[in-house]
C-alpha cells in the first residue's frame, strides 16, 4: 500500500510538467492569438519595406537584404533565375545597372496575423551594360513577422511587356 501511495504522490507532483510548453511555443501561441492594435500600422511598415527594397536595388546596397530577408529566403528574379538570400545580395551588389530612377508604386499589402503578402509595381530607367533600359515589373513578397520584425521569406518579380533586358 505504501508503494501505491508513493507512486500516486509522485504522479501528482510530476503531472504539471507533462503539459508544460516551452517559452518559444508560448510566445508563438500568444502572437497568433493576439490581434494587432493597429493593422494600418503593420501595413504601412511593409509598404516602407517595399520602398526600401527598390532603394537598396537602385543603390546596389546589400545591407537592407541582410537585415530584412530571412536566412532561408527563396525567390525568382525577373528573368527566371532562382535565388537564395546570399545570391540575391550578390546580384544586387554586383549589378552593372546604373539607375536614373527606380520606384515602387501600386503597393498593396494583405496581413494575415504573422504573415503578409505585398504586391507592387516596379518602374525603373537606367543603363545596363551600356544599353538604356526602361521597364516595369510586378513584384510579390511574402513576409513573416517574427519576434524581431517583418522578414521576407519569398519573392518573385515578373517583367511586364515590352520586355527589355534588366539586371534583376
Amino acid at each position: 500500500m505504501a508503494k501505491f501511495v508513493f507512486l500516486f504522490v509522485l504522479c501528482l507532483v510530476l503531472a504539471p510538467s507533462w503539459n508544460a510548453q516551452n517559452p518559444v511555443q508560448n510566445a508563438c501561441i500568444d502572437r497568433c492569438m493576439a490581434r494587432s492594435e493597429d493593422p494600418d500600422l503593420e501595413r504601412q511598415e511593409i509598404v516602407n519595406l517595399e520602398r526600401e527594397t527598390v532603394r537598396a536595388i537602385q543603390t546596389n546596397t546589400g545591407t537592407f537584404f541582410r537585415r530584412v530577408y530571412a536566412d532561408d529566403f527563396t525567390g525568382t528574379l525577373s528573368h527566371g533565375q532562382a535565388v537564395d538570400k546570399n545570391s540575391m545580395i550578390q546580384a544586387v551588389e554586383d549589378s552593372s545597372a546604373k539607375y536614373d530612377s527606380f520606384a515602387a508604386s501600386d503597393i498593396k499589402v494583405r496581413v494575415f496575423q504573422d504573415f503578409a503578402i505585398a504586391t507592387c509595381l516596379w518602374t525603373s530607367r537606367g543603363t545596363f551594360r551600356g544599353r538604356r533600359f526602361e521597364n516595369q515589373m510586378r513584384s510579390v513578397h511574402v513576409y513573416v513577422n517574427s519576434g524581431s520584425g517583418w522578414h521576407v521569406v519569398s519573392g518573385q518579380t515578373t517583367p511586364l511587356p515590352p520586355d527589355t533586358p534588366h539586371p534583376l
